[in-house]
Formats: structure tokens, C-alpha cells, sequence
């Protein structure tokens, strides 16, 4: 065996070649962008890696010390060793926390192929060294800037040498010897740091305020003496005129090797401001689920037989907000996030008619028939996957419109993993603990440092903390046990020991546990967690009830929620006086007469309330339903434009009298009619208003019963989130990935035989005749041996395969393709040509 080591990679290719399946898969579901679509082999997959919007991409997505370990390694020689890129980021008295940290920071961008190459020889991929390199249009994050070597490119020799001689150094013979020279004083910490012992007080103040950044400063065509001893001396460097910087090597001196003022190896703990009992927070979640189902249920009854107009633009007017807000007896924010969830669950929708308005979809009645934990979590579910961030309402866009609720512009892809992971860290806190909010939103931030000051996902963050609240997701800003279970994470069976209950009491710091970024789940798994949740969360919740309580005064009190056919027959007989922990319902002549028009009798309503009712029928209450019941339908109302009948003309009689009547421009046409110009709904109200209960009639004379009809969408499917970028690669397509590029790459590096046909370079297919080709394909068929062939398929897509031919019969060719890595059929005419592969150089 040969004790030799393998050969340092040239490339981030060859990196990549040099890696192991579970290492490809790694890089695949950290970076999924890679596969849109499956690379070819893996100079393309290198080449992918290294595109400006992929390495963005990957940036943005790792966490703070991650991303400073990138911007040392930008500021740092290429390639650096391990020892270099240690010395930028924990300085010289060596950090042990950021000596602990380091390589698992390194271990990331390694395996997200933004490093490659042995801890000798470290490289930044080009691209990422572009962007975090520092340069006056695009300053580093570590305040560095240019080299002395980058600083004086374009400097005269003469004025290169006046510096160097300044410096104390020998004269060289050309520029670049100088700037080398001038390079190895400032790296030297013992010689630079006894030049600086020379240098004036104001000189080294100058240099103080340069030194964490931003590098660069402004001088006058006649420095100062304090700047013209670091002019001398190359400690300050022109760049344009009248602009000046410190070099970096002088900076890094300055500032003891360090490449960041403050580095971050650890990741914030997330602090508790409370902590509750379980059972409380658990009980004040199901309070608040209860809550949610009862305002969606209110939402939609008040929508139910046709919802607010939609905006030309798309969405809700400010006006229907605010009735709405009113209806519902909440915040208008809140009453966004309301309308906003119903619309994430797929309960309402517009109805695509002529005048467009919002109403309930037909999934909404199949919603109302499921148990009250199940609608929760559908709820639930659909605000956990929703990237519509109902927080935006009434804010503007990039254009300066308004966004308004249901309207276009609320979609936030980072909003459902901001919501997750949120809601994880919240696991991570001993049970019943509330967070901090703030140290929720350093944490997000450290995981995912804003690129600029505005920071979008912390304000999805708070959001989300005020949401859960409202969903009963969590009481007292706690994450409850059906939360939990929603998440996917095992709930703990037994509860910590009894904590404290102030709202200023803290836990200590070694009760936290580090929660990693959860994986997401897949569809089976998110339902299989919800009905978890839903299990968990049935028992919190009251029991409908199928009784009230009747009272003297002409009200009802239902002591808890009502079953549905109660509370919606009780919601045509009697009006919603208050709401709470019990509802209030009085008793009118309108609401009355509402039923009465809704086709129920007098002796309907008895026996509904007799049957309902835990205390004996109110003696008003039975009068008052007799006496609108005697009076309702005494006169009929129907088509001239309208007319009244009556057999009673006196009653006529009365009307004509009555100054009110003016406005309904009635005349007598015989004894018991009269005719009026208004049509007959506008008839029936001036007499309701008049305090008359007429009733309709049909044109055969029979009294019309008038129902609410409910107003229905045609079926519609809950809005598609919009993703943030390619979705997370499961297991069987990463599995299929890795073996695609495999075979690929195999393909196009396995060696050839020499052949008279011109070489084939690059990612070019053979090319050989008809004839040869088919010679070629019966020769491996007696042989076995394995041919490399190119094969454009019906789509027109050309590839390279490795195969090794079974039969060849009726212009096909049976073999196994090792790319593939399965047994296939092409056709002939489809193969471009085939050339041998080397004999040392079997496919495996």
C-alpha cells in the first residue's frame, strides 16, 4: 500500500470530486439552489457553486460567526493556512471561545462549498472573495482596508521609495520590491510597533479613529503635520486625491491581529422574562383557541351571505376593514389577521362574479362539521405554512401604494421559517417559560444577520410572538403542549419542578438546552403533528352545551359555546347583546319577526325555547312571541309596483291616515287594497318602520318566507405560499442527485482510447458514423466492455453516458448504463457516437 497523501485539489472541482457521498448530500440540502436542475457532473456543479446568485444566496444564510470566518478569509492571503485565518478572528491573546468556535464555522463553509482546500491552503471560492473583499464602493464588514500592495499599484517609484526611506527601510530597484518591503514592516508587530513609538500623540489619534473603520479619510492638498508624518511614513495611503487610507496590514497591527472589532462564536441564549405553570399556560392557550374559532365563526356568519366588495386593485377597503373590525370587536391589525387566516385556510375567497365580493367557500361548511380541536388546527396549520404576513396591512410598498388586507404585496417568503423557528426557540425554554422578546430577536438576528438596518425578519418575529398568542399557540407568551406538538417535538410527560410564578423572575442560564434549526417537515408529517395537537388540545376545550338560560327581561345567557343548531337558531330569534365568557341574547319584536319570516311558527318558537331552555318559558317572552305572531302577515304586500291587501279596512284606513305614509305614495284601489309606486321591499320596511308587521306575498296569494341565503364561492383551493428560493431536497431526490452527478462526472473524466477521429475536449459529445458506431456497440456486446457514448434524447437535452451494451437488434441498443445506474434502451439513431475507454479505466 502507498503511504503517499492524495494530491492537494487545484479546484473547488476537484475539491468536490475528492468528497464523499453523505458530503455531496450535505452540500445539496444546505445550498438546494444546486440542483434546479440536476447538474450534469461536477465541473458544472462547481461552476454552479461559484455563480454570484448562488454564493449571495449562501452568504446570507449563515450565521454571524460563520459569516465574519468568511470575511477574515476575504482580508486574509490566498490561499491562508489555518494558523492566519485563527490569528484574524481571535487575535492575539487568542480567544479560547472563538479558538473553540472556529472550526465548526470552517466546517460550514466548507461543506456549503464556499471554502475548499486543506487547512494549509485554505480558499475562499472567488466569487465570495469579490464580495467580501474590501474596496471603496463596497466596504468590509471588518472595517478593513486595502493592502499596501493594492494601495500603492498606482503610486510613482519615486514617491514609493520617499516612503520607504521614511520608513527607515533600504531603497529597492522597482516598485513592487518597495511595496513588498514596506508590507513585511507593518506584518512585523516588533519593528511597526517601534516605528509607532516614534509617531506624535495627535498622528496616533488620527490613526485611532481609522482603525476599526471606515478606513478612509480626507486631507487637503497641505496636510497637517500629524497627517504628514503618516503620509511619510505609508501608515496613510493615497487612493484619489484629497482621499487617504490606513492599510490593512497596519490596521490589523493596530488592532492586535483582529479582523472584527467584536466577534460573535456564540450564539445568544434565549432569556426568560416569566415562567408559569404548565397547566396555566396550557389553559390560557386553550382560552385563546377557543377565542380564534369563536372570531373566525363571527368572521364568516357576518360574510356568510355575501362579504365586502373587492378593491379594483385587489383586497379590502379601509371602510370594510374598519365595519369589520367593529363587527368582530377588535383592533383593526387584529381584525387583518383574522380575515388574513380565514384566507389562508381557504374559508373565504372572492366569488369571481361581475361585482366581485369576498364570501365563504364551500370548505368552509365542511370546516364547521369537524370537531372544534381539529378546526383549531387546521387553522393553525394553514398560519404556519401562510407566507401572507397580515402585520403589513396598512402600510405601503416599494411604490408607495397601500396595502390593504387580501390585497397583493403581503406575501413574505421568509415569513413560515421565521414563524418556525421562532416557535422552536420558544421550545428550547424549561416549560411554562415566556421569553424575552429581545433576546428571541438577538438570536434571530445572530442566526441570520440583517444585511442592512432594516431588519425584516425581526419584525416577522414580533409578529409572530403576537400571533401565536391570539392563535392559542401559546399563553402568556409561553409555548403550550399542543404548540408543541405542533411543531412535531415530543412533549414532555411530567412537568419540571413547581417554578417560580412572578413576572420578573428569571431562570439561570444553565437551564436552557441549544435548540437547532428544526428540519421541515413534509406534508404527512405537518398533519400527522396537527392531529397530535388537535388530541392534545380537545380536552382544554368546553364542551357545547345545549341549553340557556331564559330570563325575565326578554334575554337569554347561553354559560358557554352552544351546539350548532342551537346557536343558529337562537341567532334568527334573538340578537347578540353581549359576548364573553357567556353570551347574552335579547328577545325583540324585530328579531321575532325574523323568524316568524323565516318560516317558523308561534308554536315553533314555544317548543324551541321550551325544549332549550334549563329555566321555565318568561311569561313576556311567551307574549311577546304571540303578539308579533298575532299582527305578523295581517297585511300581505305584493307586485303593482306593490300593493297592500287587508280584510281589514279600518287598518287600511289608519295607514292613509298615518303623515309617515307619504313617502310610499299609496292609494286605495278597493276597500281592502292599496297600491303605491314603491317597489314591495321598500314597501315592507316604510311599513315595518311605521310599526306595522306586514308580510309578503306570493302572485298566488301565498305569504313568501324569506330565509338568508347563503352566498357561496365557487370552490376555490387556500392561497400557495410563495417559496423562498428552491425547496429543501428530500432524501430520495438528494440520493438520486449524488448518483446523476456521479455518473456524470464519470462520464466525462473516464479516460479514452486513442482513436483516429478528432479529440474530443470539454464537455463535447462523440462523434463517429453510423456505421462505426454500430460496429463499436456488437464488438462490446461479444466483449463486455463498457463504452462511453454521447445521447441526445426526444427533447432535444444532449448527455454524456458510460453504458456497457447487452444486445443490439432493430436499431436499439440494450445496456447498462452505469450512469444511471439501471439497465436501458436507446435507440441508435439518437447516439451522436462511442469511443472505448481506457483499459486501466474500468467504470465503477
Amino acid at each position: 500500500m502507498s503511504d503517499e497523501k492524495p494530491a492537494a485539489p487545484r479546484s473547488l472541482a476537484e475539491a468536490l470530486r475528492a468528497r464523499d457521498d453523505a458530503s455531496l448530500s450535505a452540500l445539496l440540502r444546505s445550498r438546494p439552489d444546486l440542483i434546479t436542475p440536476v447538474p450534469t457532473d461536477l465541473t458544472q456543479l462547481a461552476t454552479r457553486a461559484g455563480t454570484r446568485a448562488s454564493v449571495v444566496r449562501a452568504l446570507e444564510r449563515l450565521d454571524r460567526f460563520a459569516q465574519q470566518t468568511a470575511q477574515a478569509l476575504a482580508v486574509a492571503a490566498d490561499p491562508a493556512p489555518y494558523a492566519e485565518l485563527l490569528g484574524l478572528m481571535a487575535g492575539d491573546e487568542r480567544d479560547p471561545a472563538v479558538e473553540g468556535a472556529l472550526p465548526r464555522a470552517l466546517a460550514t463553509l466548507r461543506e456549503q462549498a464556499l471554502v475548499w482546500g486543506g487547512d494549509d491552503r485554505l480558499r475562499l471560492v472567488r466569487t465570495a472573495r469579490e464580495l467580501l473583499t474590501p474596496s471603496p464602493q463596497y466596504p468590509s464588514p471588518t472595517g478593513l482596508g486595502p493592502t499596501v500592495q493594492e494601495a500603492t499599484a498606482g503610486m510613482s517609484p519615486g514617491r514609493i521609495q520617499e516612503i520607504v526611506a521614511a520608513a527607515g527601510l533600504a531603497a529597492t530597484h522597482d516598485s513592487v520590491s518597495a511595496a513588498a518591503k514596506l508590507t513585511r514592516l507593518f506584518r512585523d508587530r516588533k519593528r511597526l510597533g517601534t516605528l509607532l513609538a516614534k509617531a506624535p500623540a495627535e498622528s496616533l489619534e488620527v490613526l485611532t479613529r481609522l482603525v476599526w473603520g471606515p478606513p478612509y479619510g480626507q486631507v487637503t492638498a497641505d496636510p497637517a503635520p500629524r497627517l504628514r508624518w503618516l503620509l511619510d511614513r505609508g501608515l496613510l495611503l493615497p487612493t484619489a486625491p484629497g482621499t487617504v487610507v490606513l492599510p490593512r496590514e497596519a490596521a490589523l497591527h493596530l488592532r492586535a491581529g483582529r479582523a472584527h472589532r467584536t466577534v460573535e462564536p456564540v450564539a445568544p441564549v434565549v432569556e426568560p422574562a416569566a415562567v408559569h405553570r404548565p397547566q396555566v399556560v396550557d389553559g390560557t392557550a386553550a382560552g385563546q383557541a377557543f377565542t380564534a374559532l369563536a372570531t373566525v365563526d363571527e368572521l364568516l356568519k357576518d360574510w356568510d351571505e355575501g362579504g365586502p366588495a373587492v378593491l379594483r386593485a385587489g383586497g379590502l377597503s379601509v371602510r370594510d376593514l374598519k365595519r369589520t373590525a367593529v363587527a368582530l370587536d377588535v383592533a383593526e391589525p387584529v381584525a387583518a389577521f383574522w380575515v388574513e387566516l380565514a384566507y389562508a385556510a381557504g374559508l373565504i375567497a372572492s366569488d369571481g362574479e361581475a361585482e366581485e365580493r369576498y364570501a365563504a367557500t364551500p370548505a368552509h361548511d365542511e370546516w364547521q362539521e369537524l370537531p372544534a380541536a381539529e378546526r383549531w388546527a387546521r387553522l393553525a396549520e394553514a398560519w404556519l405554512a401562510a407566507t401572507r404576513t397580515a402585520g403589513l396591512v396598512g402600510g405601503r410598498d416599494t411604490k408607495d401604494r397601500p396595502l390593504s388586507a387580501l390585497g397583493p404585496g403581503l406575501d413574505r417568503s421568509a415569513a413560515p421559517e421565521v414563524r418556525h423557528r421562532v416557535l422552536t426557540l420558544l421550545a428550547g425554554l424549561p416549560q411554562g417559560a415566556a421569553p424575552d422578546p429581545e433576546s428571541v430577536l438577538a438570536r434571530l438576528r445572530w442566526e441570520r444577520p440583517p444585511r442592512a438596518e432594516a431588519d425584516p425578519r425581526s419584525q416577522l418575529a414580533r409578529w409572530t410572538l403576537a400571533e401565536a398568542e391570539l392563535l392559542g399557540v401559546t399563553g402568556r407568551g409561553a409555548l403550550s403542549a399542543h404548540g408543541r406538538a405542533l411543531l412535531g417535538l415530543s412533549v414532555p410527560e411530567a412537568a419540571p419542578a413547581e417554578p417560580p410564578s412572578g413576572p420578573g423572575d428569571k431562570l439561570p442560564v444553565h437551564h436552557h438546552r441549544p435548540v437547532p434549526p428544526p428540519e421541515p417537515l413534509s406534508p404527512a408529517e405537518q398533519a400527522a403533528a396537527a392531529a397530535a395537537a388537535a388530541r392534545l388540545l380537545a380536552p382544554q376545550l368546553p364542551e357545547p352545551l345545549d341549553h340557556v338560560l331564559l330570563q325575565a327581561d326578554l334575554t337569554a345567557v347561553a354559560p358557554g359555546p352552544l351546539k350548532r343548531p342551537l346557536a343558529d337558531m337562537l341567532g334568527v330569534l334573538a340578537d347578540v347583546e353581549s359576548k364573553g365568557g357567556a353570551t347574552v341574547y335579547r328577545f325583540t319584536p324585530g328579531s321575532v319577526r325574523r323568524a316568524l319570516d323565516a318560516g317558523r311558527a308561534a308554536s315553533d318558537l314555544h317548543a324551541f325555547l321550551a325544549e332549550h331552555s334549563r329555566t321555565p318559558v318568561p311569561q313576556p317572552l311567551a307574549y311577546l312571541i304571540d303578539d308579533v305572531a298575532r299582527r305578523h302577515g295581517h297585511l300581505r304586500v305584493g307586485a303593482a309596483s306593490a300593493y297592500v291587501r287587508c280584510d281589514d279596512d279600518a287598518l287600511l284606513n289608519e295607514i292613509l291616515a298615518d303623515k309617515r305614509s307619504a313617502g310610499l305614495r299609496l292609494r286605495r284601489l278597493a276597500p281592502t287594497v292599496l297600491a303605491a309606486l314603491a317597489d314591495p321591499a321598500a314597501l315592507l320596511e316604510g311599513l315595518r318602520a311605521m310599526g306595522f308587521a306586514p308580510a309578503a306575498e306570493s302572485a298566488e296569494g301565498d305569504v313568501l318566507i324569506t330565509r338568508a341565503l347563503a352566498h357561496r364561492t365557487p370552490p376555490r383551493t387556500a392561497p400557495d405560499p410563495v417559496p423562498d428560493g428552491p425547496p429543501t431536497p428530500d432524501p430520495t431526490l438528494l440520493t438520486a442527485a449524488v448518483r446523476a452527478i456521479r455518473a456524470g462526472d464519470l462520464a466525462s473524466t473516464t479516460p479514452r482510447k486513442a482513436t483516429e477521429t478528432p479529440a474530443v475536449t470539454g464537455g463535447e459529445l462523440p462523434r463517429t458514423g453510423s456505421a462505426e458506431t454500430l460496429a463499436t456497440m456488437q464488438a462490446a456486446v461479444l466483449t463486455g466492455q463498457a463504452l462511453w457514448i454521447g445521447y441526445v434524447n426526444a427533447e432535444g437535452a444532449a448527455s454524456q453516458r458510460v453504458i456497457a451494451p447487452v444486445r443490439v437488434e432493430g436499431g436499439f441498443v440494450t445496456a447498462y448504463d452505469h450512469t444511471a445506474d439501471e439497465v436501458r434502451t436507446y435507440p441508435l439513431h439518437r447516439i451522436t457516437g462511442v469511443a472505448e475507454l481506457a483499459e486501466d479505466q474500468p467504470p465503477t
